[in-house]
């Protein structure tokens, strides 16, 4: 099976270095240190006008957990309304119930109101208490691939499970693997994994231009993510990971 490349892009820029680097498609976020929300009107709009590639904007309201309110869900479905009139090719969503199994109502309806558009589930599917169960769930709403780490931190940490979904689906939805995918480590989950579809940002952090920095006061305060540090996705890297990836099917 041919080897597809999706890029986590946080900005219309790195929606454009995904593409020149040889990305399938874009899971387009914002707010990425927070697992990725919905971007603003305009960055999907210009991100659309930008790159030809599939275009799949998460729908997710806020961070943090996977269980939304009302007026929540009312946010996810206006937001899936105007990515269908934007011209992507898909959205990316995911919502629970309090006990951990995925919301197989709330979800169908997001599905539907899709249409045509595709759907990925995105990782709220680690956070499920039945991976097994919460597959099926997934299968029968419609989605068409499953983003996951194997309920890890990593999908390096998760290989055996993401393993065993991709025995379990057979051939019934994609699993694409997600968390930590780099270029040192992507040979090494495919030979673990058997799976040929994967998520990475591929980002590095580019140095702002600012001239001017006052000492004084902290923006942001993250521990390793540098104050004039612009993150972006990096066109080499996205490049790489394609290399080695497609070698190591063809291996």
């Amino acid at each position: 099976m041919p080897f597809t490349l999706e890029i986590c892009a946080g900005s219309v820029a790195s929606c454009i270095a995904a593409e020149e680097g040889g990305a399938n498609r874009i899971e387009l976020c914002d707010n990425l240190l927070e697992g990725g929300t919905t971007p603003s009107y305009g960055t999907i709009a210009l991100a659309r006008e930008k790159v030809k590639i599939d275009l799949y904007p998460i729908i997710r309201p806020r961070g943090g957990d996977f269980l939304y309110s009302d007026l929540e869900f009312e946010v996810m479905k206006r937001d899936i309304e105007q990515s269908k009139l934007l011209g992507c090719n898909g959205v990316v969503i995911g919502i629970l119930l309090p006990d951990g199994r995925v919301d197989k109502q709330r979800c169908k309806i997001l599905v539907d109101l899709a249409w045509p558009m595709g759907v990925t589930f995105h990782r709220a599917f680690d956070m499920t208490d039945n991976p097994f169960e919460a597959l099926e769930d997934i299968i029968s709403i419609g989605c068409e691939r499953i983003l996951t780490s194997g309920a890890h931190n990593t999908a390096l940490e998760g290989a055996s499970l993401l393993k065993e979904l991709v025995e379990r689906a057979n051939d019934r939805i994609a699993i694409m693997a997600g968390s930590g995918v780099r270029a040192n480590n992507i040979a090494q989950l495919i030979t673990a994994t058997g799976i040929t579809e994967y998520h990475t940002s591929a980002k590095g952090y580019e140095e702002s231009g600012m001239t001017y920095r006052n000492p004084n006061v902290s923006m942001g305060g993250i521990p390793g993510v540098p104050e004039y540090g612009i993150s972006a996705t990096q066109k080499k890297e996205v490049t790489l990971i394609r290399e080695i990836g497609e070698k190591t099917l063809l291996s």
